[in-house]
């Protein structure tokens, strides 16, 4: 395996724990708050996601690289 297949791989992997995050997040609901204000969930949303999109990219592109 080369750098490249291990640094795509290595990113797909950071890339689905992020979206695992933002998942679980959207699952328990925690109450956040920044300097006073309530952060809603729906940013969680969107990042989940991105951050799935972007980790089954990297994926496929580690199993596509020569």
């Amino acid at each position: 395996m080369n750098s490249r297949i291990l640094g795509l791989r290595v990113a797909g992997v950071m890339f689905g724990l992020m979206c695992l995050a933002q998942l679980l997040r959207l699952v328990i609901r925690p109450e956040v708050l920044v300097a006073g204000h309530h952060v809603p969930l729906w940013p969680s949303g969107l990042a989940l996601v991105i951050l799935g999109g972007l980790s089954l990219w990297m994926w496929k592109l580690s199993r596509a690289a020569p």
